[in-house]
């Protein structure tokens, strides 16, 4: 009998301490750490560049829990996010967190051995919302660009709320265009939008 009670206890020990370990790790080291991952497995496994269902695996065990998608779907629609009900603003997290999920899996069918050099990055005390810079060196003589990214403090560690490509707000740019689809067709209408752009039979 002890041992059946002392194993759930454990299991949540082990999950205690990994939250806490989440929590302590600092915004520009969690965004170093996730880049660097995602880079290296690219780089060691190639040929998972012509399958999507790795690409997207990769996506959701080492970038997803790093975003707040409830945060950026609010900032997204911006003021019309109040007059959603529940029901249309699960909807829509579920919708555009597909659509960010597709566009990032997108970003890395296109990896040709970029590299990334992080910004000097230095944060103020009791910070809650810093910004970690970073930017690409693209091959073949490109410009380097540069990838911003937005991070705010939760009780489960930093969580990335928006990304600025090239100094372009990801959810600026989706604000602008959602605000156009609602008010002509209603949050109804930003729904359907959403899910025709995530119909893998469009693509």
């Amino acid at each position: 009998m002890r041992k059946l009670l002392l194993l759930p206890f454990l299991l949540l020990l082990t999950w205690t301490c990994s939250v806490w370990a989440a929590a302590m790790t600092p915004p520009d080291v969690l965004v170093k750490s996730t880049t660097e991952e995602v880079l290296n497995v690219l780089r060691k496994e190639k040929g998972m560049l012509n399958n999507d269902d790795k690409v997207y695996a990769l996506v959701e065990e080492k970038v997803l829990p790093n975003f707040d998608f409830d945060r950026m779907t609010q900032l997204a629609v911006g003021r019309y996010w109040r007059q959603a009900t529940p029901a249309q603003k699960e909807a829509l997290v579920k919708q555009f967190k597909a659509l960010l999920v597709r566009t990032y899996a997108g970003s890395l069918h296109a990896f040709n051995n970029q590299t990334v050099d992080f910004r000097p990055f230095s944060m103020p005390p009791n910070a809650t919302d810093v910004t970690v810079k970073t930017v690409i060196q693209q091959p073949g003589g490109q410009a380097p660009l540069p990838v911003d990214y937005s991070l705010y403090q939760t009780p489960y560690g930093w969580k990335v709320y928006d990304v600025a490509i090239d100094n372009v707000s990801l959810v600026l740019n989706y604000r602008s265009s959602f605000g156009q689809i609602v008010r002509r067709s209603g949050i109804n209408g930003l729904i359907e939008s959403l899910q025709a752009k995530n119909d893998p039979a469009k693509h």
